[in-house]
């Protein structure tokens, strides 16, 4: 069983509404998501596209529903564009999030990822790093790791399909190279399987390093479909390779398991985008909620 007093529950409005292909739930409002949110009984709620950008007004509204901010996505182009750019932008993000009363910020390095080109099969033609960009990634990230952590922040990295922090072994290569004081692991159960990489081996090599998790489950049968019909990865999504936690094929139980051992602390957020016309989102929310009380007793 995972520490209640450690450990809080969070859902992404990623399965309401998806920035990324915004006909996906369009007809969802903020006030709708985030009211089903609360309704499946979860606390903790990452940014989405349609959140008021006015800290008070955004501040109100979860407030009426019991529900706090705990993360933001933010997509970094250390590699590709002046460090300035990247940290003129990342600063106004953290600063908004220690607003909200957010500990963590997710990052994602986005220089010449193939995860939002549809015409782009995802299992193929991802961007691999030279010596030199490996070093200006550590480099930037330290850097930006450092800005948050001297505002109260912490800066957590979240590996994905079809960017240049996708397999096992760039992972670990990551690891290797930033600074622990100043850059964490964002943790994602979905990304890891989805790139047929085990993750409970992942998570049982860097859970000290761990300060934000992604709960997020596959269709394995949709996985082996996007490969063989050579799918983006935009087009996984719609088609249902993702789901919640307990719907699909993702052994949960040995990842819960190394949490507890680790007595990690923070946020495990439930992410799964969808198309909501066809996996109801209050519908999954609440399966995903009772299948964690279940096997973790938050």
């Amino acid at each position: 069983m995972l520490n209640k007093n450690k450990v809080k529950l969070g859902i992404a409005p990623i399965a309401w509404t998806n920035d990324d292909m915004p006909d996906l739930g369009k007809e969802n409002t903020f006030e709708q998501c985030v009211s089903e949110m609360a309704l499946a009984g979860f606390t903790g709620s990452e940014i989405g596209g349609k959140y008021p950008a006015d800290v008070s007004i955004l501040k109100k509204a979860l407030d009426l529903r019991g529900i706090r901010i705990c993360n933001c996505w933010f997509s970094s182009f250390l590699i590709s564009k002046p460090f300035e750019e990247t940290e003129k932008e990342f600063i106004r993000q953290i600063d908004f999030l220690k607003a909200m009363g957010a500990k963590v910020i997710g990052v994602s390095e986005q220089s010449y990822s193939i995860q939002g080109n549809l015409n782009q099969p995802v299992w193929e033609g991802k961007y691999v790093m030279s010596e030199k960009e490996w070093k200006l990634l550590a480099q930037g990230l330290n850097k930006l790791g450092k800005a948050a952590k001297d505002k109260g922040m912490t800066l957590t990295f979240h590996h994905h399909m079809g960017t240049v922090v996708q397999t096992e072994e760039e992972i670990d290569r990551f690891m290797q190279e930033v600074n622990p004081e100043f850059v964490s692991l964002l943790f994602d159960s979905g990304h890891l399987s989805f790139a047929g990489v085990d993750p409970v081996r992942v998570l049982k090599k860097y859970a000290d390093r761990v300060r934000h998790v992604h709960l997020k489950d596959i269709r394995k049968k949709m996985v082996e479909k996007s490969a063989k019909e050579r799918w983006s990865f935009l087009r996984g999504v719609r088609e249902g390779v993702f789901t919640v936690p307990g719907d699909g094929d993702v052994d949960f139980e040995p990842i819960f398991r190394v949490l507890e051992e680790a007595d990690y602390e923070g946020y495990v957020v439930v992410e799964a985008e969808q198309d909501p016309a066809v996996a109801n989102p209050l519908e999954y929310a609440i399966k995903a909620r009772k299948y964690i009380a279940e096997k973790t007793g938050l």
